[in-house]
């Protein structure tokens, strides 16, 4: 058997080592037109920063490595123009010239391209190859540029400005959405907002791109709301499946010309596989046809490639997108659903949000994350969840991941067993938290967001009150709200109206949620501010997520 891989990179790199590991006698040929072979894409605006020192650390393997423990033929630099499907050949170009390969299963992947507006020129970059990490170091050191734009403020893009500021040169993020990272939710992405603001990251949010000018030592980026100046930009702009090949061999295509398989990684060609970022796939959650340009995915879809080719039947059943990304001293992290992806999909959702230390604030280091865990109302069914913070972040979204996976609802995560002392974690981890606290809304709790704020304030028949402390209250609160502390309340009854609707805050969602169990045994009508003053703080651009460590209820730990 003759296997012929176009594409040597995640899913490309990890068909070819299965195909052997399964098939000792398999002829395996991966041609990858970039002179690298399994290469870390996610690493390489580090090596930019200079955190990753040496240029081999970018490569998993070599042309020499994987001939010498694989037996597989790597031909970098070899370009496949053409799928001849009645023939079973595939046309590749070289520096030399090109020739023609013969296979009897291929498979296909080419990753996805970078989007590019029009325009451009030497001093615009894209970071999605080796040669382009390169390409970008070379030109700091012998150009010296103080200024850069990043067009673009998802995954790349903000990697690409971290690393930028870490090389002394001042960034500004322009940003087609006002936010960056628009698989979380706005809320949350404002925390990011801050953080890169306080690193002096300049954000040019709601300025989509339209198109790009090169000047005399320079560059400058035009949007839809003015220019941007620079000495040099890298457009991060997203991707889309790189598929011209796929097309004009006559495979069939989906989801912005992706290809379609079926579970078992096969295109609509029988002896055709694909997989990595040019493949739709189905979104684990809803079921629904979705592209995930992803490490992990690809990974797993060529694993799933070669098992099918050497007879062992292996299905893929989709992804949710779980993610993670450092930003500067923040960790942000995915998975599943946002709220909007939600209601786009016709779930009648909800979310909570909560105010958690990574581990027990008794012991030295703790340090705040924000979670946000989105819900289906009818059965607690957990859909997504977003989570903000230091330590401790990766290891709440991998819980809730696999939780999702799995079709878990808000009383099996209260029932999740996790490991617990105190240097890692609390009694009531944070999400077995999420599960008392979706319970509480299942049960009848009501709540209210920082967006209903301004309908709620020209409510003639609201009543905002703030149980925070005295201190509290004073470095800031909304327009209208009474104060009065938590730990007071009981006795101050009398100063909350009858026949108003009771609109409860406190820093962190905790205290006011005992406010509004005191108050509804008192036959009040009140709901509670979800996420606290400290989301509105965040929304409203006035707080930065701080270091500080925090009790649960966001009284700040003394020593």
């Amino acid at each position: 058997m003759k296997v012929v891989i176009i594409g040597g990179v995640a899913g490309g790199a990890t068909a070819a080592a299965r195909l052997r590991r399964l098939n000792e006698k398999a002829e395996i040929i991966i041609f990858e037109r970039s002179g690298y072979v399994s290469y870390a894409n996610c690493g390489l605006p580090y090596y930019i920063g200079g955190e990753i020192k040496r240029r081999s650390a970018l490569t998993l393997q070599t042309p020499e490595s994987f001939k010498e423990r694989f037996n597989i033929d790597v031909r970098t630099g070899s370009e496949v123009v053409k799928i001849d499907r009645a023939a079973k050949k595939v046309t590749v170009r070289t520096r030399d010239g090109g020739y023609e390969e013969s296979y009897d299963k291929l498979i296909y992947c080419p990753g996805a391209k970078p989007i590019m507006p029009q325009g451009g020129g030497k001093r615009f970059f894209t970071l999605r190859t080796v040669e382009d990490t390169f390409a970008i170091d070379d030109f700091i050191k012998s150009e010296n540029p103080r200024t850069a734009v990043v067009c673009g403020g998802g995954f790349i893009g903000l990697e690409a400005a971290e690393n930028l500021v870490r090389r002394g040169i001042k960034v500004t993020v322009v940003q087609g959405n006002k936010q960056v990272l628009p698989q979380i939710d706005y809320e949350m992405a404002c925390f990011l907002h801050s953080e890169l603001r306080a690193k002096g990251v300049t954000l040019a949010l709601s300025s989509r791109v339209t198109s790009l000018e090169s000047r005399e030592g320079g560059v400058t980026v035009h949007t839809d709301g003015g220019g941007f100046a620079a000495d040099f930009s890298i457009v991060a702009l997203g991707v889309l499946p790189e598929t011209h090949l796929a097309e004009e061999a006559g495979l069939e295509l989906g989801i912005k010309k992706a290809v379609i398989t079926d579970e078992h990684m096969r295109t609509s060609d029988s002896d055709i596989y694909a997989a990595g970022d040019a493949v739709q796939i189905k979104n684990a959650v809803t079921g629904q046809d979705a592209l995930f340009a992803l490490a992990g995915p690809a990974n797993k879809q060529g694993r799933i490639a070669a098992d099918n080719i050497c007879g062992i039947e292996s299905t893929y059943s989709g992804g949710q997108g779980s993610s993670v990304i450092k930003v500067f001293g923040l960790t942000c992290a995915f998975t599943g659903l946002n709220e909007m992806a939600a209601a786009r999909a016709g779930y009648d959702a909800d979310s909570v949000m909560l105010f958690s230390a990574n581990h027990a604030t008794y012991y030295p280091g703790a340090r705040n994350m924000t979670l946000k865990v989105i819900f289906e109302r009818n059965s607690g069914r957990i859909l997504g969840a977003q989570a903000v913070g230091y330590d401790g972040v990766d290891k709440r979204i991998d819980v809730l991941a696999t939780a999702i996976r799995a079709g878990m609802n808000a009383y099996d995560l209260q029932e999740l067993d996790l490991a617990y002392a105190p240097p890692y974690s609390s009694a009531k981890d944070p999400v077995n938290m999420a599960g008392y606290v979706i319970e509480n809304v299942l049960r009848g709790l009501k709540q209210f967001r920082w967006s209903d704020l301004p309908a709620v304030m020209k409510d003639e028949n609201a009543f905002l009150l703030d149980v925070r402390t005295e201190e509290e209250f004073a470095e800031g609160h909304f327009d209208g709200a009474t104060n009065i502390p938590v730990d007071e309340l009981r006795s101050r009854l009398g100063e909350i109206p009858a026949g108003k609707k009771i609109y409860v805050n406190c820093h962190s969602g905790l205290r006011s949620y005992i406010a509004c169990r005191m108050l509804a045994a008192n036959g009040f009508d009140c709901c509670n501010f979800s996420g606290g003053y400290r989301i509105y703080a965040a929304v409203c651009g006035e707080a930065e997520e701080s270091n500080i460590p925090r009790h649960p209820c966001g009284i700040p730990v003394t020593e």
